[in-house]
Order: C-alpha cells, then structure tokens, then sequence
C-alpha cells in the first residue's frame, strides 16, 4: 500500500515536496510522559526493547504525539552485539555495561554470525508497528554502525574517550579489521531483515565517530559503513540509508562517495560547508542543537527558521544534531515541530 505521508522518503530520494519533513533522534522516549508510564510497568529498558507490543507502542506515541513525519523502532543499537553472543546490561543513570568484552582472537572466533532467530523481537515488534501505522508514515529502522558497536564490545561500557578500543585498534589492527569484518556481516542480515519485515528507510548510527583521527575513521568506520551501503543497495535498491556520523565534520567528503541517500550532521557541522563537501547528490538531514529546546518559544521560532532557511527547499530533512535529552519539555518538542511544518520557503 502507498504510505499517506512520504514526505521523507521523497526528501531522501531528492525529490520535490510540498514542506520540509521532520522527525527527531531519540523521539520515543523520556520526554514523553505516556512513554514513561509504559516503562514503568517494564522491568527496565531492556524488557521495554525485547516486548515487541511495547515497543509498537512507543515507537508510534511521537507520530500522535509530536506529529513527527515518521516513526522509527523503538529498539537499541547493541541489539547487535547482544545477538552475536556478547550480551550487555543497562545500568541506571549510567548506560550500558557488558560483563564480558573482547581481548583476543578467541574471544573474536567465539561470537556469531547474528541471524534473524537473535533477533526476532524486533522484527516483531516492526510487524506490530507497520500494522498499527497503517500507512500513515514511514517507519524508520537503524543498526548501529560498526565501529560504534566496535568500540562498546571492546570498551565494555560508554566512555569519554574509549581508550581501551582506540588502543585495540593501534596494538591489533588485524583483530580488529577482523572483528569489525563480523560486525559488519551481522548489520548487514539485520538491516536487510529489517526491510524485509516492512521498514521504509534505514539510519546508520555511528555515534562515536568524532573520536577517531580522520586516517582511523577512514580505516576502521568508513569502509565497513561503506560495505553495508553496498550489500542493502544490492538487494534493496530502492530503501533510502541515511549515515549520521557524529562529529566526524573531517569525513564528509568521503562520504560523499557512500552509496547513500541521506548524510546526517550534527550541530558542530556548518550547514554550508557541509552542502560544498557532500555535494548537491545527497539529501542532508539535521542539525538544530537540542540545547536550543530549552529556551523560549520565540528563540526556538527564529532558530529554527534560520536553519530552515540555510538548508533550503531541497534535498533536506530536518531533525536536531543528536537525540532529544530526556529532560525538555513535551511542549518545547512540539513548538519546534509545528515551526518546521508551517515554514514556507520563499
């Protein structure tokens, strides 16, 4: 069936349409009180991710509540890991944390390969949540890129500077091209069954990317994005990918030359010369500073069409530079939203 409203799929694919889209990291979530009611009748976040009909649910809550142009799965990017045979805890307050981490060969040789049977739930939970949109809106699936996945494997938990990973990839960078090589085999299954279940478009996080020198990142992330890019265009040539990288402002030019449709900024990148280095081929998406949903409406209107205005008509998605903090107001959320639907480019 034809979705209702594909504003964001025509965006993505560079052609015209008749507003700017808008969706936003981190939309099912904190911020809205209905999704902690929900995660207050769930054991933790984990359960919240593993019980598809919940999830269904507060992946759709930001489509009635918000009024977003699309939904995305309400799921978490070490699903990956989890499903190869690292499985992790979600600490309070704190992020996640894995008992085990990966120190050498064999502890490589011993993960898996991560097949749909690892990861069932969430394909389940896409089912519900197709069924329950009816068409509405696209719904958005996402994998964590591999060097981000790379980095919670060997690390063992979230860091300022992931040390323990950066070293793994200066002291074994056989083990790690080997590791990542994994990684990558594993997103690439996901990802397709993701499509295949009834996802309209993908996202690729890779979120610690502005800790890698430009030489590492080009090594050790950008290749194994790039592979992924390749395999979902091969058998899914008409999905859209977007490609968020945070921080990485040095890589843009490279992944220019990405077989994707969306490349994703955040609010350090100039919107300008980000356009010059990812050229006019590529949709752009981004990058209001979620900082900037705390302050009052009328800071929020003119912020918010300025960089409406600096991105332009085409080619572009609006989102912020990162997730949604748990901490801003609904309200605050909604105002933004609505600023970007009644924008006219002149």
């Amino acid at each position: 069936m034809t979705l209702k409203n594909d504003l964001i799929i025509r965006a993505a694919l560079g052609e015209k349409v008749e507003r700017t889209p808008v969706w936003l990291m981190r939309q099912a979530g904190r911020i809205l009180p209905e999704y902690r009611a929900i995660r207050s009748k769930m054991g933790g976040f984990i359960e919240l991710v593993k019980s598809p009909e919940f999830a269904c649910e507060v992946s759709i809550q930001p489509v009635d509540i918000l009024g977003v142009d699309a939904a995305i799965i309400f799921s978490d990017i070490l699903v990956i890991p989890e499903a190869m045979g690292l499985s992790y805890k979600m600490v309070e307050s704190k992020g996640p944390w894995f008992e085990k981490t990966i120190h050498n060969l064999s502890d490589i040789e011993a993960l898996g390969i991560a097949s749909e049977e690892n990861y069932s739930y969430v394909l389940d939970a896409i089912k519900l949540t197709k069924k329950e949109l009816n068409n509405r809106v696209p719904l958005i699936g996402f994998a964590g890129a591999p060097w981000t996945i790379f980095a919670y494997m060997v690390e063992g938990s979230g860091s300022k500077t992931f040390s323990q990973a950066k070293k793994f990839l200066y002291t074994q960078p056989e083990l790690s091209h080997r590791l990542l090589q994994k990684i990558t085999d594993s997103t690439i299954n996901y990802l397709r069954s993701q499509i295949n279940t009834g996802t309209d478009m993908i996202q690729l996080f890779d979120s610690w990317a502005g800790i890698l020198s430009s030489a590492q990142y080009t090594e050790f992330a950008l290749a194994y994005i790039s592979k992924i890019c390749d395999a979902l265009k091969k058998s899914h040539p008409n999905t859209p990918i977007t490609v968020f990288a945070k921080g990485a402002f040095f890589a843009l030019k490279e992944m220019s030359d990405l077989n994707c449709d969306t490349i994703g900024l955040d609010w350090n990148m100039s919107i300008k010369h980000s356009r010059v280095d990812v050229g006019n081929n590529k949709t752009l998406q981004g990058n209001m500073d979620p900082c900037l949903l705390y302050s009052d409406n009328a800071t929020i209107k003119k912020e918010t069409e300025k960089m409406l205005f600096e991105f332009g008509p085409n080619r572009y998605i609006a989102n912020l530079g990162h997730g949604l903090y748990p901490d801003i107001e609904k309200e605050k959320v909604i105002y933004f939203v609505e600023t970007i639907k009644n924008y006219k480019h002149s």
